[in-house]
């Protein structure tokens, strides 16, 4: 493998100045044709590429931006990224994506790494360990020092920044609403996200929808967890010990658990157990018999908000953009685990 030259490298050997060598690769008319000519010919036998964070010094743009995920196996965050890319294409922009692997420490790093010139900006989920602990000094660092962050769905309190959220908590009044009008009395919550944002958004949705009809909340069917181990390690006690005739997940592998433990104990599913679920997969929808009744958070259309958000501010020649916080309205996609109404 060939080792590639720099601009210092080429100047040298070539007995001109630093200076003429970039103008030179940069068309520059300052430099004569004949010179151009050379100084290219000589620099591509030399294998020598452009270094990214070099370039554009002036207006410091790399059209690169950094996307950091929680997690690379949930299918909601492989869809938003889907559509961060597809807009990020269009405009022209680079996409590098890193997984904080839900450590905060992960996080700010790679915040850190990539912010000293190799991107533009930022469109992340904050990690379960930050929403925790409640710790997000490392997003006010970036913001602070000129570099924008777009957050979508879990989002920092207290940061100011551009944010694309579902309705959260609508939907999951609306869809806990939905399985009382079917005739559901006692309603299971199913969460392994209590320590996240939007999984205490959905359970307070689901509270207010019992409280609307005046159904008294039963502790022992609201299971609320902080993992999917701890979650399976006592979604049996639920079943077993209590009558439940509707069941709302609030993620799409608490939802995955709770169709095949009610058909494990027995349940026939919709008639004596319906169930939806938080869910944007293909896991839900189109593995599963009966196939679930999901809460789809349209992901795609989350990243493509997000990604418009940041270059529309990247490319702006104004300062002091106020920002928005975009809502996307998710939807009750009805499959076979819910009775039909």
């Amino acid at each position: 493998m060939k080792v590639k030259a720099t601009l210092k490298q080429i100047a040298k050997e070539l007995n001109v100045s630093v200076s003429t060598v970039s103008k030179a690769l940069n068309d520059s008319p300052e430099i004569s044709d004949q010179t151009k000519i050379k100084i290219k010919e000589y620099a591509k036998l030399k294998n020598y590429k452009p270094n990214v964070i070099g370039l554009n010094l002036k207006n410091r743009k790399t059209k690169t931006i950094g996307v950091i995920i929680p997690n690379i196996l949930n299918s909601f965050f492989a869809k938003v990224f889907s559509g961060i890319e597809k807009v990020a294409d269009e405009k022209g922009y680079n996409v590098i994506m890193c997984i904080s692997n839900e450590s905060m420490d992960k996080e700010a790093h790679t915040l850190e790494m990539l912010s000293n010139g190799t991107i533009d900006g930022f469109i992340l989920s904050v990690s379960e360990e930050a929403q925790k602990l409640h710790e997000y000094n490392h997003f006010s660092a970036i913001i602070n020092d000129g570099t924008p962050i777009v957050m979508f769905d879990r989002t920092a309190d207290g940061i100011e920044c551009d944010k694309v959220i579902v309705d959260d908590f609508d939907s999951a009044l609306n869809s806990t609403q939905r399985l009382i009008d079917l005739g559901c009395k006692n309603i299971a919550l199913l969460s392994s996200v209590d320590n996240l944002s939007v999984g205490k958004l959905r359970a307070e949705g689901y509270l207010k929808a019992l409280k609307n009809n005046n159904i008294p909340i039963n502790e022992n069917i609201i299971l609320r967890t902080d993992s999917e181990e701890d979650l399976k390690s006592k979604i049996d006690a639920v079943f077993d010990n209590n009558a439940i005739d509707g069941v709302f997940a609030l993620e799409e592998n608490d939802s995955v658990a709770a169709l095949k433990m009610g058909l494990k104990k027995g349940y026939k599913i919709p008639e004596e157990l319906s169930i939806i679920g938080f869910a944007d997969g293909i896991l839900a929808s189109r593995r599963l018999t009966p196939s679930l009744t999901t809460i789809s958070q349209h992901g795609v259309e989350i990243g493509e908000v997000a990604a418009k958000l940041l270059i529309d501010r990247l490319e702006s020649k104004e300062e002091n953009i106020p920002y928005e916080t975009v809502v996307i309205k998710t939807k009750l996609k009805e499959r076979e685990s819910t009775r039909k109404g």
